[in-house]
C-alpha cells in the first residue's frame, strides 16, 4: 500500500508540473499573438496578410486536431489492449476490415485536398499581378546593401553597406524604402551580383532576386508605420548586414521624400549598368 501511494504521488506531481508549465507558457502569449499564429504581422496590414494568416492558422489547427486524435487513439490502444500480467494468450487476430480501410484512405485524401485547394487559392492571390498599379518601384539587391528606384517619380536611393559593430546603432542609418499607404505597389526585383532575397517580415512576403531576371509582385500597404526589411538569402560574408527599413506613409509625406531625393541630385535610375559583370574564366 505504501508503494502504491508513493507511485500515485509521483504521478500527481508530474501532472501538476506539466499543468504549471503549460499555464506559464500560455500566460506569456497575448490574444493578438495567438490570433495571428505568432506571425510577425496582423490582418489588414497589407491586402495580403489576412489570407496568409488564415491559411497558416487553419493548417496548424487542422494539424493539431489530427495529432490529438491520433495520439489519443494510440494511447487508448496501449492502455486498453496492453498485455496483462497473467495473460499468456495471443489476442484475437483481425484483418481486412474493408470499411475501416476505405475510411482511412478517403479521409486523408479529402484532408490533403482541402489543404491543397486553400494553399493554391492563397498563393494565387499572393502573386497576382493583374491589378491596376499606382506606384512602380524597382529594387536592386547588391553585396551588401540596396538600391531603390522610384520609377514614376524618376528618382532613386543608392544604399551603402552599414557595418555592424556589435553595439546598438541608429536604425535610421539603414537604407529606407518609402511606400505610400493604400496604393497598389508593383515591386520589380533585381540582383546586381549574386542571388539575394527581398523580405519584409511584417508583409509576410518574400521573393528571391536572381541575377539576370526581373521578379515582380504587387502589394497594397493598408497601415502606416515603420517596418524591418532584410535579405533572406545567404549572399556572402556580410549577408547579415543587408538590412533596410520600410516606411509606409501618407501620399503627402511620400511626395515630400521624393522631392528630397530630387533636390539631392538623385534623379534618374540606377539600372543594370551598375550590375557586376561576369567574365569568362570565373572573374568579375
Amino acid at each position: 500500500m505504501r508503494l502504491k501511494s508513493r507511485t500515485e504521488g509521483v504521478k500527481r506531481w508530474r501532472i501538476a508540473t506539466l499543468a504549471a508549465v503549460l499555464s506559464l507558457s500560455l500566460a506569456g502569449c497575448s490574444a493578438e499573438q495567438l490570433s495571428t499564429g505568432f506571425l510577425p504581422s496582423k490582418p489588414g496590414l497589407t491586402n495580403k496578410t489576412e489570407s496568409l494568416i488564415n491559411l497558416w492558422n487553419g493548417a496548424w489547427t487542422a494539424g493539431l486536431a489530427i495529432g490529438v486524435l491520433v495520439w489519443g487513439l494510440i494511447i487508448w490502444c496501449v492502455i486498453v489492449y496492453r498485455k496483462r500480467k497473467n495473460d499468456n494468450e495471443l489476442p484475437v487476430q483481425l484483418q481486412y476490415h474493408v470499411p475501416l480501410e476505405i475510411m482511412y484512405t478517403v479521409i486523408p485524401i479529402f484532408m490533403v485536398g482541402v489543404l491543397f485547394y486553400h494553399t493554391v487559392k492563397t498563393t494565387d492571390e499572393l502573386w497576382d499581378t493583374s491589378g491596376e498599379v499606382d506606384t512602380h518601384i524597382s529594387v536592386y539587391g547588391k553585396q551588401w546593401s540596396w538600391d531603390f528606384n522610384y520609377l514614376d517619380e524618376g528618382v532613386f536611393y543608392a544604399g551603402e553597406r552599414i557595418a555592424l559593430t556589435g553595439k546598438e546603432g541608429d536604425f535610421n542609418r539603414l537604407p529606407t524604402l518609402y511606400l505610400p499607404v493604400n496604393e497598389n505597389i508593383e515591386f520589380q526585383l533585381h540582383a546586381r551580383d549574386v542571388q539575394h532575397s527581398f523580405w519584409i517580415p511584417a508583409f509576410l512576403t518574400k521573393l528571391d532576386m536572381i541575377p539576370g531576371e526581373k521578379r515582380v509582385f504587387h502589394v497594397t500597404p493598408q497601415e502606416t508605420g515603420t517596418f524591418v526589411g532584410k535579405c533572406a538569402e545567404l549572399c556572402g560574408e556580410y549577408h547579415s548586414e543587408m538590412l533596410f527599413q520600410v516606411k509606409v506613409v501618407e501620399r503627402a509625406e511620400y511626395d515630400a521624400q521624393m522631392k528630397k531625393l530630387r533636390d539631392a541630385g538623385n534623379v534618374g535610375e540606377r539600372g543594370e549598368e551598375f550590375d557586376r559583370t561576369y567574365k569568362p574564366g570565373g572573374s568579375y
